[in-house]
């Protein structure tokens, strides 16, 4: 890592919710995925910062300047029996890369996992982004090859949501 004396990390706060905001459609444009953010500053606001807080936030700055941001949340693992942290997103400004701020931000990440008693700390990558997983396997990820990711959303997730229970009137 190579951070420089100015360089922070610190939780995200309600100001800085439209830093984050363009930060993710920032992100989503560079995976080619900008048409599916519809993330708004109030959802942000409600679900950072709202109780029950559906995930939390950091910023990585250099002086007074946003270099990076990390969005998680925490899991459950059974087969641990504790809780595990899951990075969301990860993202450093094109112009910052190479300065050891993505790496600071997952030692960052680590420390809290540690410190929050999870037995893991996971992520997603997509397989097309070379970069990012030699990032990751620099740092001593290990890819779950074996593993296929299932996701019902938008209408299957109202359709599924709709199905009766066992005793349940239609």
């Amino acid at each position: 890592m190579r951070t420089g004396p100015g360089f922070a990390i610190r939780p995200a706060t309600r100001a800085d919710v439209p830093l984050l905001l363009d930060m993710i459609r920032r992100l989503a444009e560079y995976e080619q995925l900008a048409h599916e953010v519809v993330a708004t500053e109030s959802l942000l606001c409600e679900h950072l910062f709202d109780a029950p807080r559906g995930a939390e936030a950091v910023l990585a700055f250099e002086a007074d300047t946003a270099v990076g941001m990390a969005i998680c949340f925490h899991n459950f693992s059974t087969f641990l029996g504790r809780p595990g942290l899951y990075l969301e997103d990860l993202f450093v400004v094109p112009e910052a890369r190479g300065r050891g701020y993505g790496k600071a931000l997952m030692v960052h990440l680590a420390r809290t996992a540690k410190a929050r008693g999870c037995g893991r700390f996971e992520w997603w990558v997509l397989d097309w982004n070379r970069p990012a997983i030699d990032f990751y396997r620099s740092i001593g990820a290990i890819g779950m090859d074996q593993w296929t990711v299932q996701r019902v959303a938008g209408p299957a997730l109202d359709a599924l949501a709709a199905q009766p229970l066992p005793g349940e009137a239609r």
